[in-house]
């Protein structure tokens, strides 16, 4: 039964590479609607699988950073732990699930490096089983670079990388996978930044600074003059114990 599975899923993969590497041929051939099934079967095939593992995601999603949906299970300090969900076709799919396996996707947040602060907040803002999505921008090892998005009603959603940033709970980095010298590589580098700055405007997170009261208390308690004090209070009050 596992070698059936093993030969149905090489086989489904075999042909899709074989469609991706000979698109142009097809599109050329006027062989009508044959060529064309056998495309849409071949993208049908790809777009419907279930990636279990960063390495089975093939090199042409990341380098067109195609935005995929997952279940979100995990929030570690590696990163979020996603189950990829595929879209779904039918009679595709009822192929797919007899032979799919499981896994999850480690998702991380590409451009921010995470305050200590920030994956509570990101346990307290997202719910366990929750759908969010991610667009592709690197891979690295078993891990991938993304923005990840989450919905905040039926026409908006909520990029976390960069309100990670909003809220100060995190540093703006270098995007991992993406040339450094790409033109989207800067933008969104650009956006990243813009969203720390307005947390460094507004004192949030870690750009909070101490109210002037606040460091007067601290000089007063840190003085060595109230130390002497509190080391005689002490002294004291073990004298009259005796």
């Amino acid at each position: 039964m596992a070698e059936r599975r093993n030969g149905a899923a090489e086989g489904l993969s075999r042909l899709s590479e074989w469609a991706d590497a000979h698109l142009g041929l097809l599109r050329n051939l006027s062989t009508g609607m044959a060529v064309a099934g056998v495309l849409v079967l071949a993208r049908s095939v790809r777009m419907t699988t279930k990636f279990t593992r960063a390495s089975d995601i093939p090199v042409a999603f990341v380098e067109k950073n195609v935005k995929l949906r997952g279940k979100l299970h995990h929030i570690t300090e590696k990163g979020l732990e996603v189950e990829h969900i595929p879209i779904s076709v039918p009679f595709i799919t009822s192929i797919q699930r007899k032979w799919q396996s499981k896994g999850l996707l480690l998702v991380r947040l590409a451009g921010v490096k995470l305050a200590p602060g920030g994956m509570a907040w990101l346990q307290q803002e997202l719910k366990p089983k929750q759908m969010i999505w991610f667009q592709l921008l690197g891979r690295e090892n078993s891990s991938l670079e993304c923005l990840v998005l989450v919905n905040k009603g039926q026409f908006l959603s909520l990029c976390l990388n960069e309100e990670i940033l909003r809220q100060g709970l995190g540093r703006t980095a270098r995007i991992e996978g993406l040339h450094h010298d790409s033109r989207l590589y800067w933008k969104l580098h650009k956006r990243l930044l813009q969203a720390e700055l307005k947390a460094l405007k507004k004192n949030k997170g870690i750009w909070r600074e101490e109210s002037y009261s606040e460091r007067i208390r601290d000089r007063i308690s840190n003085s060595k003059f109230v130390q002497t004090l509190k080391q005689f209070a002490n002294w004291l009050g073990g004298s009259i114990k005796r």
